[in-house]
């Protein structure tokens, strides 16, 4: 009897425990959400310019519309990344992915969500300012990032990123080497001296 007993308490409590484990293994935490709220832009203020950043180097963002398109390249240039968003008053939240240069595989690339306020601090003749976060995959929350918009600085997305030799800062090899004039024809083997028979 006391055998049975301890056989019943020991099938309730795997049954309990593996019920417990499959719940948790089954459910997927929800993506983390920034809580802000889109709010006026200062008068005059604009998203469209170029933030800098000491850990994300230079953005360059350019608005159309309520879309949001941006890019950046890290101080050391050895990384770049995109964001695309939506434009809502001083707030944009956006998708950005960042490429590691010269780097294969699942490491090569992180991707996530995120957002920014547009903020110009009190006083007079300041400088405008962007406050967001960035998350991985699904999160819009994560890793702070603050940068200063700078004064006349025109954004050049086309200046970040893509593929090719020169985004790895390989450039084109023989750009500077390239000779002028136009090539000469091969020489026919008629025209070319008989060769001597080697000596004996």
């Amino acid at each position: 009897m006391n055998v049975s007993r301890r056989l019943w308490i020991a099938g309730a409590a795997c049954a309990l425990l593996m019920g417990t484990t499959a719940l948790g293994c089954s459910s997927n935490p929800a993506p983390k959400t920034a809580k802000v709220q889109a709010g006026d832009m200062p008068e005059g203020g604009d998203w469209t310019g170029v933030y800098y950043s000491e850990l994300y180097g230079y953005l360059h963002l350019v608005q159309d519309n309520d879309a949001i398109e941006g890019r950046w390249i890290r101080p050391v240039k050895d990384r770049w990344g995109v964001l695309h968003g939506t434009v809502t008053g001083d707030l944009i939240k956006f998708t950005w992915t960042e490429h590691t240069i010269g780097a294969i595989g699942q490491s090569a690339t992180k991707e996530g969500r995120g957002y920014f306020k547009y903020q110009r601090p009190e006083g007079e003749n300041v400088d405008d300012r962007l406050a967001g976060e960035i998350g991985r995959n699904k999160d819009e929350v994560g890793e702070p990032w603050e940068a200063v918009k700078q004064r006349n600085m025109l954004p050049d997305l086309k200046s970040i990123g893509g593929s090719g030799a020169t985004d790895m800062g390989g450039g084109d090899w023989d750009s500077a080497n390239q000779e002028e004039g136009a090539p000469e024809p091969p020489a026919s083997p008629s025209d070319e001296a008989p060769a001597e028979p080697p000596g004996l």
